[in-house]
């Protein structure tokens, strides 16, 4: 209980170290003072009446000695860095801190209070127990005997360090929970029923409120792009059950030279493409992209997939056969072929770039309308036959598996190879010499066929 409850102190409040805001905790001997696992709500702050309605019935209805930690500095963040909330128990600063909660009949964890009602609760306590706070140590508190029936208000201060150092502030708080370890056994040496509680004034760490105090937007401004858009893919027949899907991050046209954008005239909410021309059958489908203004005049953009059984694959295959383009009332439309295009009937295609400039070509060359038109789709998807809903299946992508990374790996890699493998061929041909010369005897003579 004690791991989860310190758990959820890091985890429930991404803004509880702002400015003016602290946790509180607060525990007792006695069961069924506050609901089981009492928590803040994520991003809420408890202002001092309501902290007032949370501790007051318990101080009415609980143990009359009440003990308060109240330390210099403390914020959320402290436990997060310093305790053992990710598994490393043995590295905690609050063994003594997690070990009393888990015992605790009931505790209250809040993440995030304000600092006037974090500073007010010495005289909320005061006025509960009708009594003054009365500041004490280990040594003093085991000198004191308490007694259930009187209340009791017992104030420890706790200090907290700042400075450059990181393991100043932890051996601090390792010390602060020492204290409270010290403080506990006190109590239960006595055998007297309590509430403890721990908070601070003010929080050990202020972050920057985002909104508010800075003026303008934070990060990298210049240059700056905002996030892409994100629409679902282009279907036919608009409805819960299509038949052909089409997704393109962008799709552009252009004519001698001069680009045009059909993007947002494509996908999203605000598309204006039509596509009541466009057809689907088991065995061919045909995709018709309809603008009515693109250079002054409508264009149609018409993609014709087949859908074919090939016996040496054993299954269908699904082929993009040619992409036509055709301008207001053009007489002849501009094909352009679609090669290698293809892809198993049962998922769909995915390529990062396709158009002219690549895996489209002209149908006839030369062909000089074909040499005005340029098509450009950039990570473009699709699927024609066997879609199950409105999501593709998976994806096969256009890309082969020896690219020019890859070569420009193996190629390098193949040649220190071969010049390692000489290296080790010229020092296996070594010989070292098995005769040599005596300066008192005849000379060596040495056969050439040796």
């Amino acid at each position: 209980m004690a791991a989860a409850l310190v758990l959820l102190l890091a985890v429930l409040a991404p803004g509880a170290a702002r400015a003016d805001q602290v946790p509180l905790l607060a525990w007792s001997s006695r069961s069924k003072l506050w609901p089981p696992a009492t928590i803040g709500s994520e991003g809420h702050v408890v202002t001092e009446p309501q902290l007032q309605a949370l501790l007051g019935p318990a101080l009415d209805q609980g143990p009359h000695n009440v003990l308060l930690f109240l330390q210099e500095k403390l914020s959320v963040e402290d436990f997060t860095a310093y305790g053992g909330v990710y598994g490393n128990k043995p590295d905690s600063a609050f063994p003594n801190l997690e070990g009393a909660l888990s015992d605790a009949g009931s505790a209250l964890v809040l993440p995030a209070v304000a600092g006037e009602a974090a500073g007010a609760v010495p005289l909320l306590l005061r006025e509960h127990l009708g009594a003054g706070p009365l500041h004490v140590d280990p040594p003093t508190l085991r000198q004191l005997r308490l007694n259930a029936s009187v209340p009791a208000l017992l104030l420890v201060r706790l200090p907290y360090a700042t400075g450059s150092s990181l393991m100043a502030p932890k051996e601090v708080l390792t010390g602060n929970d020492e204290v409270i370890g010290q403080v506990l056994s006190a109590l239960k040496e006595e055998d007297v029923p309590y509430m403890a509680l721990l908070t601070a004034p003010r929080p050990s760490r202020v972050l920057r409120e985002v909104l508010g105090t800075v003026p303008g937007p934070l990060g990298r401004q210049l240059l700056e792009t905002g996030p892409e858009p994100v629409y679902p893919p282009l279907q036919f027949p608009s409805g819960a059950f299509p038949l052909l899907l089409f997704w393109a991050r962008n799709l552009s046209v252009a004519r001698d030279g001069v680009w045009r954008d059909l993007t947002d005239a494509t996908f999203g909410s605000h598309a204006t493409v039509n596509l009541s021309r466009s057809s689907w059958g088991p065995t061919e489908a045909r995709l018709v992209l309809s603008y009515k203004e693109v250079f002054n005049s409508s264009l149609t953009i018409t993609s014709h997939m087949t859908n074919k059984w090939f016996p040496v694959s054993g299954r269908n295959w699904s082929s993009l056969e040619w992409v036509e383009m055709v301008e207001g009332g053009a007489a002849a439309p501009v094909t352009f072929n679609a090669s290698g295009v293809s892809v198993p009937a049962l998922y769909s295609w995915r390529c990062g770039l396709l158009g002219t400039m690549g895996l489209l070509t002209p149908r006839t060359r030369p062909d000089p309308a074909a040499a005005h038109w340029q098509l450009l789709l950039h990570d473009i998807q699709l699927q024609a036959f066997n879609v199950t809903g409105r999501r593709f299946s998976y994806a096969s992508d256009c890309a082969g598996f020896f690219s020019a990374p890859v070569w420009m790996g193996l190629l390098p890699g193949a040649l220190l190879a071969a010049v390692l493998a000489y290296g080790l061929h010229m020092l296996l041909g070594l010989r070292a010499m098995d005769r040599f010369d005596d300066p008192k005897g005849p000379s060596i003579a040495v056969p050439q066929t040796e």
